[in-house]
């Protein structure tokens, strides 16, 4: 069962996902400098209605075994101490503990 802090990252990156295309269009249009002030202003307020986890700021790499947030290895999303014991039993395809 994953604990609070992986479902919240879970949670926040659907929600980024979600509002990907429209956030970027806003932004867009907020920065762009030929159009008229009033209209990047409405873009801005536009922004600003979106809620905190559709920020891709939000989202952080997790382990998703034990929710630990430093020591993650992104292509397994495992942190190094859960890594570790997978590779070592043998759950982990084409890892192995390097001998030489």
């Amino acid at each position: 069962m994953p604990n609070a802090r992986v479902l919240r990252d879970i949670k926040a990156r659907n929600v980024v996902k979600a509002n990907e295309v429209l956030r970027r269009a806003y932004l867009y249009v907020a920065r762009n400098e030929t159009l008229s002030p009033q209209v990047r202003h409405q873009a801005q307020l536009q922004l600003n209605t979106f809620g905190k986890y559709t920020r891709p700021t939000t989202v952080k790499n997790r382990c998703t075994e034990s929710g630990r947030g430093r020591g993650v290895i992104s292509e397994f999303a495992l942190c190094r101490y859960q890594f570790r014991l997978k590779a070592l039993n043998l759950e982990l395809p084409g890892v192995r503990k390097a001998s030489w």
